[in-house]
Formats: C-alpha cells, structure tokens, sequence
C-alpha cells in the first residue's frame, strides 16, 4: 500500500464529507447515532468474537494487565457503547447554536454562532469503545473524523466502523464522515498528523509516549492529556465513613482509567484514624502501597515512597501515600507532582473546600466525591473524545461543546462604516 496516497485519499473524502456534516439536520444526525446503537446491541456477538481475536493476539504479544483492561470488551461494555450513543442523541444539538448578541452604537448587532470544527483525527491505543463514542461525538457535533485505532484492537475497531458506517448510510449522511484507517502500519500515523490541508484537530488518546510522539511532530494542532496523576486529600475535618468510601472507590474501582487515583494525601490530624481501615481494605484488594515516613510509622509494611512515585501514573494497583500538614501542603503538593488531571478533597468544612476549588489548577476539582467521576458520560455528555490538560480550547472531558468553535456573526439593517 502505498501509504501517502491512501492517506491523501482519506483526507480529501472526510474534507468533502464534513461540508456535508455540517449542515446536516440534527434528525439526521440523530437517527444515525439510533442505527449505530441499534446495530451495537445486533451485533454483539460478532463484536466479542472480534475482541476475543484482539485479545488472544494481545496477550500472545505480551500486552500489560493495564492495556488488557481497556482492550476487553464484555456484554455490559457493549450495552454502555450503546447507551452512550443514545445519550449523544438525546443532548441538545449544539450546532447554529447564535447567542451573546449587543447592539453597537452602529447599529449592528453581534453576536457568535457555534460551528463545527471541520476533520478530526482522533489516534488511540487499546479502547475499542473510543470508536463508537468518537464516531458517536463527531457525527453529533457536525465534523467528519479520522479514526486511527492501536494494532491491538484492529479487529474489533474494524466490526465496529463497520456498524457506525450502517447507520450513517440508513440516515442518508455521507459513509466517509467516519472513516477508520485499514492499515496498522504507523507512516499513516505520521501522514495523519500533518495533513493540514484536510485535517483541522488530532485528538491523542493513549500512553505518554504515543502523546510526546504526536506533540513533538504534530503539524496540526493537538487536544491532548498527558499523565493522569490524580489524588484524594482527606481533610481533617472530613466525615471518616465518606473519607474511606471515597479513597476505596477512587482506587479499586478500576486501576487502568486515567481518572484512578495515584496518591492519597491524608490530613496529619486523622491519619492516624483513617489509614489503618483503608490499608486493611487495599490490601484486600492487593493494592501494594507505598508511603512518606509518617505513613510508615502507622502502616509498617508500606513500601517507602521515593519521589519518583509522587510523579507516577501506576494504571496499576498501586497508591503512593503521604501524610500532610495541612490544607495549604495538600495542594502546594497536588500542585506540584500532579498532572492537572482530576483531584479531589474530601471535608465538611465549606471555606476549604472553596479554596481547593479555586487553588487547584486541574481540568476536573471535585468534593467529596470520587475521581472516577471524571468522564464524559457521568458528566451527561453522553460520552468523550478525551479528557483535556489543556488549558486552551478544550479542557476536562471533550464531549460535543469541546469539538466545536464559534464564529462571529453580524446582523444588520444597512448600516455602513461612517
């Protein structure tokens, strides 16, 4: 296959195709995302038998616990693939959208009208269902989009652009507004991300090093997150039984997502309180834990913590554990090893919880709840592209607002510059 030509080809159909996509009606674009879901719940034995071929080869190549995680897909997997994009469905269609109007002294009124942003690439490892919720966001949004999965779930990827080009076909809108690449091979990686000419946004979803490779040579500009070092401060003043729930939740309930916590920080005051049931928990999960020396004078068998772990993003079960002053070291500390990712604080008491909020500079500042809340679908987007560190355009969880713009629109009556 010759690599550049391909790419070229899939550049100029999704250019076409997202014209098309973005005066397409919001019945349109509706019914398709219904098709597609509908199709997902059809064909939902093809999808695991597809998966299973992914994940034989995955673990014949030696793959991580972590990676082999967000590969699996199961029946309740694929029912929340659906469900996602009947949700997208269901939200407000953002598209036309014109607001902020104000006269001028002209006689003008302007206001701005949100659009599309054109071609999306979109480059991810493992997660077969960031197919149907990326075809699922784009086609709500107006944009066309180029899906370029990881080798590892090429078949699965594959069943599943199959069923989102169904549904798009049944709505009468253009095949080409989705479109997955069909070679793994990773020139057409390269090529992607420098075709300015038809492709507006790269949107990375994967490991450090699949990000760092598409920041450094990216011609087209990147909504992207790099690590997710999230952390839970238990405050001294938290209610212990909420405090325990919180940081279980936040770590065990799954150790690959981005939005895991990585470091629990505990209040000097109750750690002494709260530690010893929370380690009982961990270690019954086989959480291994490794803590500053506070920590290990009330939990022993702790591993010491070295400052490399304050920086570690585990997707694994692993917590790094310090024990704290107080709120200000809590977040100086957040502040500095954290990833500006999801952070969260767990307290009864409403002026810090209010400073946290404010002093902490991550995409998503929770209280008194988990970290696995970060994501597009417990957000009621329906489902996201990625979860943003950005600070420009874009940032948190990327659903249907994130993958559009807005341009400035003028009304006016005949009026001339004087």
């Amino acid at each position: 296959m010759d690599i550049k030509q391909y790419m070229q080809d899939v550049g100029r159909n999704a250019r076409a195709a997202s014209r098309a996509m973005a005066k397409a009606s919001t019945g349109a674009k509706n019914a398709a995302l219904n098709a597609i879901a509908d199709a997902v719940i059809r064909d939902t034995s093809a999808l695991l038998a597809a998966n299973a071929q992914d994940m034989d080869q995955a673990r014949a190549d030696g793959l991580d616990a972590a990676l082999l995680d967000r590969l699996q897909l199961t029946d309740k997997t694929i029912a929340t693939m659906a469900e996602g994009l009947r949700q997208i469905a269901t939200l407000p269609d953002p598209i036309g959208n014109m607001g902020d109007f104000k006269y001028r002294p002209s006689g003008i009124q302007v206001g701005k009208m949100r659009v599309p942003l054109g071609v999306i690439g979109i480059i991810y490892e493992a997660r077969p269902n960031v197919t149907a919720d990326a075809a699922g966001l784009c086609i709500k949004s107006g944009n066309a989009t180029i899906l370029r999965g990881g080798r590892e779930a090429f078949h699965c990827n594959q069943a599943i652009a199959k069923l989102v080009k169904e549904g798009l076909e049944v709505a009468g809108l253009p095949a080409a507004a989705v479109q997955i690449i069909e070679t793994p091979d990773r020139a057409a990686v390269g090529e992607l991300i420098t075709m300015t000419e038809f492709v507006d946004v790269i949107v990375p979803r994967g490991g450090k090093s699949l990000i760092a490779r598409i920041t450094a040579d990216a011609r087209v500009p990147v909504i992207k997150h790099l690590d997710g070092i999230c952390h839970v401060y238990i405050d001294d003043e938290a209610d212990p039984e909420k405090a325990i729930r919180i940081a279980d939740n936040a770590k065990t309930h799954r150790y690959a997502p981005c939005n895991t916590m990585e470091t629990l920080l505990v209040n000097a005051t109750v750690a002494e309180l709260i530690l010893p049931p929370l380690a009982e928990i961990y270690r019954a999960k086989g959480v291994e834990l490794r803590g500053c020396p506070a920590t290990r004078d009330i939990l022993p068998d702790a591993i010491a913590a070295t400052e490399e772990d304050w920086r570690t993003e585990y997707l694994a079960p692993i917590l790094s554990i310090r024990v704290v002053a107080d709120l200000d070291a809590a977040i100086d500390h957040i502040n500095t090893y954290g990833s500006h990712h999801t952070d969260a604080i767990v307290t009864e008491n409403y002026t810090k919880s209010r400073r946290f909020l404010r002093e902490v500079d991550s995409a998503s500042v929770m209280v008194n709840a988990s970290t696995r809340f970060a994501d597009g679908f417990e957000y009621g987007l329906g489902a996201e592209i990625g979860i943003s560190t950005d600070k420009i355009h874009a940032r948190g969880p990327v659903g249907l607002e994130g993958l559009t713009s807005e341009k400035w629109i003028v009304l006016g009556d005949g009026e001339i510059r004087a």
